[in-house]
């Protein structure tokens, strides 16, 4: 409960500032996406031997405290520049606050989730993890509703102030777990895991669990960041200032939460624990395979003309819609926006749920170092190429219909790599906590 607790807070946190950020994206367009992930890539390799030299060095119950008040810190400093927002411009914001946010997510949300796996064994993860990640759930569901009567109330700015007491409400409660199972395990865990800094990269190598995941990582990413990229111009389009277009994102954001709440009290748990973690991730990836082929079908028409190298096609798309092709276009954008919607509810309900548990099954330092380098440098790597590559071929003439087409081909090899993920030959035995401690 205090688990599940916690993580509400970390996610109401998120939840708020997430449409902040997307709102910077949406006043730029998608052209301006490869530059915000190649920065947040180049900035993620750089701290990952920062995470490892913290990892290797403090104890477990400093590293918390020192991170997620830094972090409450960095969320009043940005006040503000939001304030300041339309002074300073989308771009440069856009730049720095997307890079901070990958941030947060490597040193607040991946934190979080390695402390999970260091006090649950893997039996339990199965059985509780959908449940802790359930409470996360319903602080993303908290979040967009805070921010949907907030920004209204208060503007863009003052909400990262609200998700700054959030994050500061999850840090008191962490602590007090960590202290609980310092007592159960007499400071076992409380000790410095030690290691190389960049055993996170090391790890990837040599561990056959790690490569898979890596490997899901950067197919599994490709659906997602097309239909946001996608989206992102069609916010540019349609909604001209900051408050406008953190109300939309918010909105998707909602709707997702939903289906993840969802999946997690339905689906997610039956199929964790009884058939294993490692279905978690063959589901989603068969998903994604359904509902690229889904737009492929449909975008084979007036929405396969879509030129992604004239962005005056998007500056004019709302009386475009309404023209003589209207019945196809309206029905392909919007079968766009759900399959973003549909793609983060399975990610967030179900495969991070399966991921999380599958974690449980390694030592602690590659759970810290190299899950955590998985999550943030390879993730942003697969975001700049994707969104690299949505510009490359729309400049040589291929449409939605063909991206669809070549997604749909890269999810089905996910499906593949998600079965050996499951059933890695490194993974330690699920029934036993002490072979963990031990091998850690």
């Amino acid at each position: 409960m205090l688990s599940a607790l916690a993580f509400f807070f970390v996610m109401t946190s998120y939840y708020i500032i997430r449409p902040v950020r997307d709102q910077l994206s949406g006043a730029v367009g998608s052209s301006a996406l490869p530059l915000f992930f190649f920065a947040t890539f180049i900035v993620m390799l750089l701290l990952t031997p920062v995470f490892g030299a913290l990892v290797a060095r403090f104890p477990r119950r400093k590293l918390l405290a020192w991170v997620y008040s830094f972090f409450v810190v960095c969320l009043l400093a940005f006040v503000p520049a939001f304030l300041l927002q339309d002074r300073i411009g989308a771009r440069a914001l856009g730049v720095v606050f997307y890079v901070w946010v990958s941030v947060f997510n490597l040193f607040v949300v991946s934190l979080f989730w390695s402390f999970m796996a260091d006090i649950f064994n893997s039996g339990s993860a199965r059985r509780v993890f959908s449940l802790i990640a359930l409470g996360g759930m319903a602080g993303a569901l908290f979040g967009p509703i805070v921010t949907s009567v907030l920004v209204r109330l208060l503007g863009v700015a003052p909400l990262l102030a609200v998700s700054a007491l959030m994050l500061s409400a999850s840090l008191v409660l962490l602590l007090k777990l960590s202290t609980q199972d310092e007592r159960r395990t007499d400071g076992a865990t409380e000790e410095p895991i030690g290691g190389s800094l960049w055993a996170g990269l090391k790890e990837l190598w040599s561990r056959p669990f790690l490569r898979y995941m890596a490997i899901l990582m950067l197919l599994g990413d490709g659906i997602g960041t097309l239909a946001y990229a996608l989206v992102a111009d069609y916010a540019r389009a349609h909604f001209h200032n900051n408050a406008l277009r953190t109300a939309f994102y918010n909105d998707i954001d909602l709707a997702t939460n939903v289906l993840g709440a969802v999946l997690q009290l339905t689906i997610t748990r039956w199929l964790l624990v009884r058939h294993g973690a490692g279905w978690g991730l063959v589901l989603p990836a068969i998903i994604n395979t359904l509902l690229l082929a889904t737009v492929m079908t449909f975008a084979f028409g007036h929405f396969f003309e879509l030129d992604f190298s004239a962005p005056t096609r998007w500056i004019d798309l709302p009386a475009w819609l309404l023209g003589r092709h209207t019945a196809m276009s309206t029905y392909g954008l919007s079968l766009l926006t759900i399959m973003l919607v549909i793609t983060r509810g399975f990610a967030y309900g179900t495969t991070k749920p399966a991921v999380d548990a599958l974690y449980t099954r390694v030592p602690r330092e590659p759970r810290y170092k190299g899950k955590n380098f998985i999550e943030t440098a390879v993730w942003r790597f697969g975001d700049f190429i994707v969104t690299s590559g949505v510009f490359g071929l729309g400049k040589i003439g291929i449409g939605v219909a063909g991206m669809a087409a070549i997604g749909a081909g890269v999810s089905a090899i996910a499906v593949r790599f998600a079965r050996r993920a499951g059933n890695s030959p490194d993974l330690l035995p699920e029934h036993s906590t002490s072979e963990k401690s031990a091998s850690g």
